[in-house]
């Protein structure tokens, strides 16, 4: 669908509407295609996306006490 600038700003509510719908929406000046509409593309979203790659077995406790070599390594007590 093609409209001019002065269509699109009467007829907003329903070109939005088009693109939501799947219509090409083409806004033009004169002749010249100058702006088009297009829906947002939701993203996906999916929780827990590395729930299967990072296991409790594979990852370090944070909780427990670092042994004492882990300890002087991150001091810098070599």
């Amino acid at each position: 669908m093609h409209v001019t600038i002065h269509q699109a700003k009467t007829q907003l509510s329903k070109l939005i509407e088009a693109a939501v719908n799947g219509e090409e929406v083409i806004i033009s000046k004169g002749k010249t295609p100058i702006a088009e509409i297009i829906p947002v593309r939701k993203k996906k979203f999916k929780l827990g996306v590395l729930a299967d790659v990072l296991t409790a077995e594979g990852m370090p406790d944070f909780l427990e006490p670092m042994s004492e070599e882990d300890l002087r390594l991150w001091e810098g007590r070599e």
